[in-house]
């Protein structure tokens, strides 16, 4: 369940784009066509679901305070988090190079189409943001870190996905002129954001039935003593 939690949650209560807003650069200017949106959609949800765990490793036996002790006791007060910005845009680096080779291999005219924004994925805060959330929130284990980075690709493939088929349908609306463009695209990214919040009530009904749970068990432990004290009373008498 916590894996499906963490899945759910990265794709829409926690969207890259919807609610913190990152990503906004190539979400705005790849999003003109469907086809352009679902390939760049899906080299994101790669790198993701690449980099995520690669560099939850990373922190965990490489940067952390303390991480290096399994090199030996002599290692385990060093502190390399400095490193961490750095160490993680090498990875993204890397993998972004990976997709655009694969990319410009099998889909030249994808690969034209996204022009430089393919290259840009190694300096998309989504994509950064992804290593230092998992990072901030602690994420436990290698499989919750893969869980997170392929459900934060996904949820961002989503937004981009559904701006891009809403800019293609807009075209032929009647827009106000001083709205066209990307007036009325940051309009609707609002609105959207406005929807995508929610699903924050999706996961909250087990936390809040747990406390009521809790206070039942205590009303009814205070019943049982009031009772237990008026019988006593009643035997003195």
């Amino acid at each position: 369940m916590e894996h499906i939690e963490l899945f759910f949650k990265s794709i829409f209560i926690d969207n890259m784009v919807f609610s913190v807003f990152l990503g906004m650069c190539s979400y705005l200017a790849v999003s003109k066509k469907v086809s352009t949106a679902v390939g760049l959609g899906a080299a994101v949800i790669f790198v993701l679901a690449i980099t995520v765990p690669l560099n939850w490793l990373l922190d965990q036996y490489l940067l952390q305070p303390g991480a290096l002790a399994w090199l030996g006791t002599e290692y385990a007060d060093y502190d390399l988090s400095f490193l961490s910005f750095i160490m993680f845009i090498a990875t993204i680096a890397t993998m972004v190079q990976l997709v655009e080779i694969v990319v410009e291999k099998f889909s030249p005219s994808l690969y034209n189409s996204l022009g430089i924004f393919l290259p840009l994925i190694a300096v998309n805060c989504a994509i950064l943001g992804g290593s230092l959330f998992m990072q901030s929130r602690e994420i436990p284990t290698l499989g919750l870190a893969t869980v997170y980075g392929v459900g934060s690709g996904i949820g961002w493939f989503l937004a981009i996905l559904a701006i891009a088929a809403i800019r293609e349908k807009i075209r032929y609306s009647n827009v106000p002129p001083a709205l066209r463009g990307l007036g009325i695209t940051f309009i609707i990214t609002g609105l959207m954001a406005i929807g995508f919040m929610s699903f924050g009530g999706m996961l909250t009904g087990g936390d809040e039935e747990a406390p009521k749970k809790e206070e039942t068990a205590q009303v009814d432990s205070i019943d049982e003593k009031k009772e237990v004290l008026a019988n006593n009373i009643k035997v003195n008498k």
